[in-house]
C-alpha cells in the first residue's frame, strides 16, 4: 500500500487554490467544481436579429424515403423492343459508407481449416510453455540432489528424443502453401454483365374450371354375358347380310364403311375443337377490330350538328372471301332471330360469264370468315330466309333451279332442290319470298324468272310441289296466226313483293319497266297495271309502315313512289345512274336508301327533304366497282351495300339519317306506326292537292 499524504499538505493546497479563485475575480461557492461552473454562450458576430414570435415559429419538415438527388429520366435500351425507353422505377436508395469485410463463416471450409489451424498453434504453445515451467523450477534449487539428477537427466533424454521425431515428421510431411483469406460472400458483385436486362412479366388469365361429373358402376357377370352376345347376334346378321349381296356390292358396301368409319373419326374430332375454336376466333376478331367495334357501339358523328340536315355513312367492317373474289353480290338478307347474321348471294349478272355460285353467311362477330358456306354450280341470284324458321334458306339459280338449304345439316349440298321433272323454270330466277304456311303447314315460298312465270312452291313430304300461280303477258302484244291461232308476248318478270297486311294481293316488275298488281286468286287477269319505268325494274318493295305505298326503282336512274290505287308516282328522284337496288328503313316510314352503278349510296328522309337524298356518299373506292345490293338491318342503325366484286360493306348511319322526334314541352313523343303513317299521310296529301289542281 502506498503512503497516505499528509493532511497538512492538502489543506494548503486547497487555499491556495481558493485564493487563485478569488484573484481571478469569480465567485465560487464552497465545494463548488469545475463541470458546475455555468458556461458563457459565445455569440457569432454575423447572427440575426430575430423577436420573440420569430423565434417562436416552427418550420415542420416531413422525411421521405425519396431520395432528391435521384434522376427521374433515366433511359436504357430495350433489347427485347429494339428501342430507348424511359426507366420508371428508380433506386431511392443513397450509399454513405460501404467497406468490403474480411469475415468468414464458421461454418464454410475454410473456417474449418482456419480454426483447426489455430488449435494446432495452440497446443503447441502450451508444450513449449510446460517444458519452460520445468527448466524454471530446476534451475531455481540450488543444490539438487543425487535422484533428481539423475530424473533431470532423463528428462532431458526424453525431451530431446521428442524433438528429433517431430523434426522428422517435418522432414517427412511436404509443407503446404498458406491459403489466402476469402473475402466476405455476402459482398460478392458479378461484374460480367454489360447491361441490365430486365426479368419477363407473367400474365396470367382466370377462367372457369370445366365442368366435372363424376360416374360410377358396376359391372357384373351377366352385364357381360349379355354384351358378347348381342356383338355376337350384330356379326351374325353383318354376314347374312354379305352373303344376299354381290362380290361387287361387297367391294362397294367395304370401302363405303371404311369411308364413314374415317369420316366419322375425323368428324368427331373437328366436332370437339371446332365450337372453342369458333369462340377463339371471335375474341381474336374482337381485339384485331376493337377500334370497329367500338365505333359501332359508341360513335355518333358530332358534326352532324353543323351540317344543314345532312348526314354522313361511317364505313365499319367489310366482309370478303378468297373463294367468292369474282363473284358479284347478287342478294342479300338478314337473319330475323339473329340480328348479327345476314345471308350473301354470289353470281354473276353477265350471262356469258356463268360459272358456279355461293352461298355465304357473315356474323358482324366475325367480319374476317363466313359462319356457313354453300358451293352450287350454277349461279345463285336471289334468296330469302324464312322469318319462323331461320336456319332455312331458299335460292333461286341462274339456271332456273330454286333450293332449299338447312344451316342445322353440315353438309354443304341443299335439304331439298326443284329440277326438270319438278317444273323448274326456264331462266334465272330473280326473285324468292317465303310465305306464310298452307293450311296443313306446310312451307311455302314464291319465285319469279324471265320466263313470265310466278310458281308457288310446297314442300309436302320432303318434295317440292309447284303450281303456277300466274303467266305474266305482254298487254296489246297478241298477234294473229293465219290459222287463227293468237300469241302472246311472255312478259319478262324481274322482280316482286308481297302485301304486308293483304295475303292475295303482291307487285311485279318486268323486264319492260311496267309494275303488275297481281292476285293470287286471278292467274289470268292483272288487277292494276303501271307504266313505271323506261327499262327494266329492278326492285319493287311495299312501305313496312303506310300499307297503299311501295317503291321502284329501275335501270333508267330513277326512284319512284306510288300510291297503289293511283297509277301516277308520287315522288320521282333521278340519281344519275342505274339504280340497283332500294330499301326502306325499318324504323321510320319516310327514310329510304338506294344504291347505284356509279358507286354511290343515297338515303332519303321524305319528312326532312322532299326533293334530293340527305346523303349521297361514294362507297366503292375503285371507279369500275358497281354496287349491286342494299340492306338495313332491323335493329342496329347500320346498312350493308354488296358489290360486283363480292365485298360487302358494312356502314353506320349518322345522327341526322335517323332523326327522331323532339320532344316538346309538357308533351311527350308518341312513337308507334300510327304515328309513321300518319307522318308518310301528311306528304301525299300535299302532293295529291298538287296534282288535283294541275
Amino acid at each position: 500500500m502506498p503512503p497516505k499524504p499528509p493532511r497538512k499538505q492538502s489543506l494548503s493546497m486547497s487555499r491556495g487554490a481558493r485564493k487563485r479563485d478569488e484573484d481571478s475575480g469569480t465567485e465560487v461557492g464552497e465545494g463548488a467544481d469545475e463541470w458546475t461552473q455555468s458556461k458563457a454562450t459565445v455569440r457569432p458576430p454575423d447572427q440575426l436579429d430575430l423577436t420573440d414570435a420569430e423565434l417562436k415559429e416552427e418550420f415542420t419538415r416531413i422525411l421521405t424515403a425519396n431520395n432528391p438527388h435521384a434522376p427521374q429520366n433515366i433511359v436504357r435500351y430495350s433489347f427485347k423492343e429494339g428501342t430507348y425507353k424511359p426507366i420508371g422505377f428508380v433506386s431511392q436508395l443513397a450509399v454513405h459508407f460501404s467497406q468490403v469485410g474480411n469475415l468468414i463463416p464458421k461454418d464454410s471450409d475454410e473456417g474449418r481449416r482456419q480454426h483447426y489451424r489455430d488449435e494446432m498453434v495452440a497446443g503447441s504453445q502450451e508444450s513449449a510453455k510446460v517444458v519452460l515451467s520445468d527448466t524454471e523450477n530446476l534451475e531455481e534449487d540450488e543444490e539438487p540432489k543425487e535422484g533428481e539428477i539423475e530424473a533431470e537427466s532423463q528428462i532431458d533424454t526424453a525431451a530431446a528424443e521428442v524433438a528429433e521425431k517431430v523434426a522428422e515428421e517435418e522432414l517427412m510431411t511436404p509443407k503446404q502453401p498458406k491459403e489466402q483469406k476469402l473475402t466476405n460472400q455476402f459482398n460478392f458483385s458479378d461484374r460480367a454483365s454489360q447491361t441490365l436486362n430486365h426479368p419477363l412479366r407473367d400474365r396470367e388469365c382466370q377462367m372457369e374450371p370445366p365442368p366435372r361429373t363424376n360416374f360410377s358402376a358396376t359391372a357384373n357377370q351377366w352385364e357381360i354375358y349379355d354384351a358378347y352376345v348381342e356383338e355376337l347376334k350384330k356379326q351374325e346378321k353383318i354376314k347374312e347380310k354379305e352373303k344376299t349381296k354381290t362380290p361387287v356390292a361387297k367391294k362397294t358396301g367395304k370401302m363405303a364403311m371404311r369411308k364413314l368409319t374415317s369420316m366419322e373419326s375425323q368428324s368427331d374430332d373437328i366436332t370437339k375443337v371446332s365450337q372453342a375454336a369458333k369462340i377463339v376466333e371471335r375474341m381474336v376478331n374482337q381485339n384485331t377490330y376493337d377500334d370497329v367495334v367500338q365505333d359501332f357501339k359508341y360513335y355518333e358523328d358530332a358534326a352532324d350538328e353543323y351540317r344543314d340536315q345532312e348526314g354522313t355513312l361511317l364505313p365499319l367492317w367489310k366482309f370478303q372471301n378468297d373463294k367468292a373474289k369474282r363473284l358479284a353480290v347478287t342478294a342479300l338478307c338478314w337473319n330475323s332471330k339473329y340480328n348479327d347474321l345476314f345471308a350473301v348471294g354470289h353470281g354473276s349478272y353477265d350471262f356469258m360469264k356463268q360459272s358456279r355460285g355461293m352461298l355465304l353467311l357473315y356474323s358482324l362477330k366475325n367480319p374476317s370468315f363466313p359462319e356457313y358456306i354453300f358451293n352450287s354450280d350454277s349461279g345463285i341470284m336471289c334468296l330469302d330466309i324464312h322469318v319462323d324458321h331461320p336456319y332455312l334458306v331458299v335460292v333461286g339459280h341462274y339456271d332456273g333451279n330454286v333450293a332449299i338449304y338447312n344451316l342445322k345439316k353440315p353438309h354443304s349440298q341443299p335439304s331439298f332442290r326443284s329440277s326438270a321433272k319438278s317444273g323448274k323454270h326456264m331462266d334465272p330466277v330473280w326473285q324468292v319470298k317465303w310465305q306464310k304456311d298452307d293450311m296443313d303447314h306446310n312451307l311455302n315460298f314464291f319465285s319469279v324468272s324471265s320466263d313470265g312465270r310466278i310458281v308457288s312452291w310446297t314442300l309436302v313430304k320432303s318434295e317440292l310441289v309447284h303450281t303456277d300461280v300466274i303467266k305474266l303477258k305482254v298487254e296489246g302484244s297478241t298477234t294473229d296466226v293465219p290459222e287463227g291461232l293468237q300469241l302472246h308476248t311472255v312478259g319478262c318478270g324481274t322482280a316482286f313483293d308481297f302485301h304486308k297486311e293483304i295475303d292475295y294481293m303482291f307487285l311485279v316488275g318486268t323486264e319492260e319497266g311496267k309494275i303488275y298488281k297481281c292476285s293470287k286468286s286471278y292467274s289470268s287477269q292483272f288487277l292494276d297495271t303501271y307504266d313505271a319505268h323506261n327499262m327494266a325494274v329492278d326492285a319493287v318493295t311495299w312501305n313496312p309502315y303506310h300499307t297503299k305505298v311501295f317503291m321502284s326503282c329501275s335501270s333508267d336512274w330513277t326512284v319512284k313512289i306510288w300510291d297503289h290505287t293511283i297509277k301516277t308516282p308520287m315522288f320521282i328522284y333521278d340519281l344519275n345512274s342505274a339504280v340497283g337496288d332500294v330499301a326502306w328503313a325499318p324504323y321510320s316510314s319516310t327514310v329510304f336508301a338506294a344504291v347505284t352503278t356509279d358507286g354511290k349510296a343515297h338515303v332519303f328522309d321524305l319528312a326532312i327533304n322532299k326533293y334530293e337524298a340527305i346523303c349521297k356518299q361514294p362507297v366503292v373506292a375503285k371507279k369500275k366497282n358497281k354496287i349491286t345490293h342494299v340492306q338495313f338491318n332491323p335493329i342496329y342503325p347500320i346498312i350493308i351495300v354488296g358489290d360486283e366484286r363480292g365485298h360487302v360493306t358494312c356502314l353506320k348511319l349518322s345522327p341526322n339519317l335517323r332523326k327522331m322526334p323532339k320532344e316538346k314541352k309538357g308533351q311527350e313523343v308518341q312513337k308507334g306506326p300510327t304515328v309513321e303513317i300518319a307522318k308518310l299521310d301528311k306528304l301525299l296529301n300535299l302532293v295529291r292537292e298538287v296534282k288535283t289542281k294541275t
